[in-house]
């Protein structure tokens, strides 16, 4: 049978209970079409790049699914008419990612504040450009004139 990611996007308003709910559900109705689901993470709550429906949360849930096109198209079918889905998208892969995803993986982590190391500055405290601003234009003026000013004297 194929292999397929899904990830699946649940409105903030429902409590975290009704969510395994819905996943419960949902891996209820790749079962009855032939299809078996081989992991279910749970990645919370998670703030979304850009409203949808309202929302700017949404809980997130992503399934390793090993079933036939016709049980992932009826999933998908349920899923469009829930009106506790916000978004979904399904994946065929080669093979299923075996532990857990980056996105847990990198969960665990903490200690940055949800800052990424070495990013424009390169990780450095403050830097040439500290305010994002170029350097005041005089001292620029001062070194090019210091230099014309040494040509014509020679």
């Amino acid at each position: 049978m194929p292999l397929y990611e899904s990830v699946v996007i649940a409105r903030q308003d429902i409590s975290s209970a009704q969510v395994d709910t819905l996943a419960d559900d949902l891996t209820k109705i790749l079962e009855e079409n032939g299809g078996k689901v081989a992991k279910r993470e749970n990645w919370g709550l998670r703030s979304l790049a850009f409203r949808i429906k309202k929302n700017r949360k949404g809980h997130y849930v992503m399934f390793n699914v090993d079933a036939p096109a016709e049980a992932v198209a009826e999933y998908e079918r349920r899923m469009r008419i829930n009106e506790d889905i916000l978004r979904y998208m399904t994946v065929r892969v080669e093979e299923l990612e075996e532990g857990e995803s980056a996105i847990l993986s990198n969960k665990g982590r903490g200690g940055s504040g949800g800052r990424r190391e070495g990013g424009r500055d390169g990780g450095r405290d403050g830097g040439r450009f500290d305010s994002g601003r170029r350097a005041p234009a005089d001292t620029n003026d001062d070194d090019s004139n210091d230099s014309s000013d040494s040509e014509g004297e020679s």
